[in-house]
């Protein structure tokens, strides 16, 4: 927002891309949860855009992205973040969607500082995302363009070098002062991103499911559920998806054509999917535990329904399982 505004205020004509991977948090998590902690429902990018007055252009990359989260060059962040890579690869996106004859744009812009972020901010990164991307010397990052070399629309008079920044560190505390200046009264959280990849829990359930399935690849509905409920892993063969809140439970009533159900029915509870083979032990298994978070937890019995893709439905009367029971080593 701050990058996209500095240089527009140098009366340069500024245009949005957004890139969904399908691992943003705004772009799926906002929208499924009955409660947000009181905060906006609403896509940041497309809300910026509105903010700053501009037209964004939204590009589905999912089936490309698999090949840099799967196989990254420069590897991973702490978690599955591949975030030297992931940058590299949308200015090199950007690159080739704006620059098309038809389009004619002459640089990119980036909200990119220096030391802001350990993995692709570093001094030695920064020069390569502009190299490996292809973008080179076209690549702009107006918060910190005093302290690096000159670029190509600095050195030709297209932006006025002395009216961009010099900010670096991890410190946010002058690109608030510089929002306020500018007029802004909100903005996005700044901290962490909205990338589930940089996730601790998330990056767990992306492991265990690559294990699970015994290969490392995912479909997009694999990672739209990675988001939702609780994931509970009894035995190798099989998980839970237990829903925790009316959100929730109404997202993963999409997927009961694909995946065997659970609900109880003689207490309030949670939607659950099955994913996996099952014998009846098994399932019997799976109804304590959804009676264990169910509003039956503390009954002698509840009764849940079961079901199948098909819409076959039989009934089980179980004993909620106690906490003791649920071994924590079972959450992923």
């Amino acid at each position: 927002m701050l990058a996209a505004k500095v240089v527009m205020d140098q009366g340069i004509h500024v245009e949005g891309i957004n890139f969904f991977t399908g691992f943003c948090v705004e772009s799926h998590t906002h929208a499924i949860r009955a409660r947000e902690g009181g905060a906006p429902k609403r896509n940041n990018a497309l809300w910026v855009a509105e903010q700053l007055g501009i037209r964004l252009h939204v590009i589905d990359v999912i089936e490309e992205y698999k090949q840099v989260l799967l196989h990254p060059k420069h590897g991973y962040g702490q978690h599955l973040n591949p975030c030297l890579d992931c940058k590299t690869f949308m200015v090199r996106k950007a690159l080739a969607w704006g620059f098309m004859a038809e389009r004619g744009f002459d640089f990119i812009v980036t909200g990119e500082v220096l030391g802001q972020r350990p993995k692709s901010q570093r001094k030695a990164a920064m020069p390569m995302i502009a190299r490996e991307s292809g973008a080179d010397d076209r690549l702009l990052r107006p918060l910190c363009a005093r302290i690096l070399p000159p670029t190509l629309p600095e050195r030709e008079g297209w932006v006025d070098r002395e009216a961009l920044f010099g900010f670096h560190g991890r410190n946010r505390k002058p690109q608030i002062e510089l929002a306020q200046r500018l007029g802004f009264s909100e903005w996005a959280q700044p901290a962490g991103g909205c990338c589930f990849l940089t996730n601790a829990h998330y990056s767990r359930k992306l492991t265990d499911l690559w294990t699970a399935q015994g290969r490392k690849d995912y479909e997009l509905d694999d990672i739209m559920l990675l988001k939702v409920g609780r994931h509970i892993r009894p035995a190798p063969h099989f998980k839970l998806i237990v829903s925790r809140e009316a959100g929730e439970n109404r997202y993963l009533e999409g997927y009961r054509k694909r995946f065997p159900s659970l609900r109880p029915t003689s207490h309030l509870g949670p939607l659950c999917l099955v994913d996996g083979q099952t014998a009846p032990s098994d399932l019997a298994l799976a109804a304590r535990i959804v009676a264990r978070y169910s509003q039956g937890r503390e009954a002698a019995a509840v009764t849940v329904a079961a079901e199948d893709p098909n819409g076959e439905c039989r009934e089980l009367t179980v004993a909620p399982l106690a906490p003791a029971e649920l071994p924590p080593a079972w959450h992923v």
